[in-house]
């Protein structure tokens, strides 16, 4: 009898210690997790980017990524590579992969209702970043005021070029910025032509923003105005590529006045040789991390603050607006090189020394 009583004092110390023990364990995960003892779970990002071959997106992607990774996420990156059935099929792939929020560069603005829609009904908020995304329940918009791009265009060329033949090129006519673009543009040019002073002698789009198409483009508008061009207003650095490329077939690059838009490196070199008029710097750093810490908020359900809003078509969207920057030949060095954006040795490479400005 004694025997028993004493095993079974054992074995309510040996219940005794391990019930203190799992309390322990508890006690533990109440100190060092979060949410109530459960440890956050790693946010996870769907990147849907129009088209990495282009300069511009690969900024923005490493700059995203980046930051994001900083913030304690991971984010899947897909390229449509231009091609607007693919992007649509690597979207509803990302939805497919578990994604807490889905972070779309469109390539074509109006046709990605059915993957937003499909987004909306399974619970993933939905960021169109830098293009807006027609016709859908988009929960932000970040991006640079669109509008005043193209006024700064146009003011530049204006400012150089005040009469005269002007020759306007598109960006892609799927792309919603390049009519933003176009209404900046007009803004300020369409008071010169009711005046007179400027004669716009053609208006063609780019598809893609493609510098092939450009160039296609402009060789047919000096055919067709016998070379009689005074300014052509670029919406981007490709398309003022391939414009530049047309007049120096006709030896006019340099005498000829081109916009551009992005700061490419290839289109900061141009303006450092005098081929290419200005761009408008859109500092990448800022809007890559602020959408990606836009894109975080909207995964973990907090609100985002914005100042303003644009209509879809369908509602007005919370619209994070950033200002652009008009970059000349005047201003390289303090705007871009300052930046970090590209270094003075790349963007000067080609300039004789004696014509190059002052280091920082």
């Amino acid at each position: 009898m004694n025997k028993c009583k004493g095993f079974l004092n054992v074995l309510m110390i040996l219940l005794l210690v391990f019930i203190l023990a799992a309390c322990g364990q508890d006690a533990g995960k109440n100190v060092s997790g979060s949410n109530s003892g459960q440890v956050e779970k790693e946010i996870r990002i769907g990147l849907s980017v129009s088209d990495l071959s282009l300069e511009r997106w690969q900024h923005d992607r490493d700059i995203f990524v980046k930051k994001a990774e900083e913030l304690g996420s991971e984010v899947l990156v897909q390229s449509a590579d231009g091609d607007e059935a693919k992007q649509l099929s690597q979207i509803q792939n990302m939805l497919s992969q578990g994604i807490d929020v889905l972070v779309i560069i469109p390539i074509n603005s109006d046709s990605l209702t059915p993957v937003v829609d499909q987004a909306k009904a399974e619970g993933i908020p939905v960021l169109a970043y830098d293009r807006l995304i027609n016709n859908s329940e988009v929960d932000a918009y970040v991006s640079f005021d669109n509008i005043r791009v193209g006024e700064m265009q146009a003011e530049y060329l204006v400012n150089k070029v005040p009469k005269g033949k002007y020759f306007l090129m598109g960006g892609s006519p799927t792309d919603n910025n390049a009519k933003m673009f176009r209404e900046g543009q007009m803004n300020i040019i369409q008071p010169l032509v009711d005046k007179g002073d400027i004669e716009i002698v053609g208006d063609q789009w780019a598809k893609n923003w493609e510098a092939n198409e450009a160039l296609k483009i402009m060789e047919n508008a000096l055919t067709a105005n016998k070379n009689q061009i005074d300014a052509v207003v670029a919406s981007n650095d490709n398309t003022a590529g391939g414009a530049i490329q047309a007049l120096s077939g006709q030896n006019l690059d340099g005498k000829v006045a081109v916009s551009g838009q992005d700061a490419d490196i290839t289109g900061v070199q141009r303006i450092a040789e005098g081929t290419q008029s200005m761009t408008v710097y859109k500092p990448i750093k800022t809007i890559a991390e602020m959408s990606a810490e836009v894109a975080v908020k909207l995964a973990k359900g907090e609100s985002v603050q914005a100042e303003s809003s644009v209509n879809n078509g369908k509602m007005d969207v919370p619209f994070i607006k950033l200002d652009p920057i008009m970059v000349g030949k005047e201003n390289i060095v303090d705007t871009i090189i300052k930046d970090g954006f590209h270094s003075y040795d790349e963007i000067y490479k080609n300039v004789p020394e004696n014509e190059r400005p002052p280091r920082l």
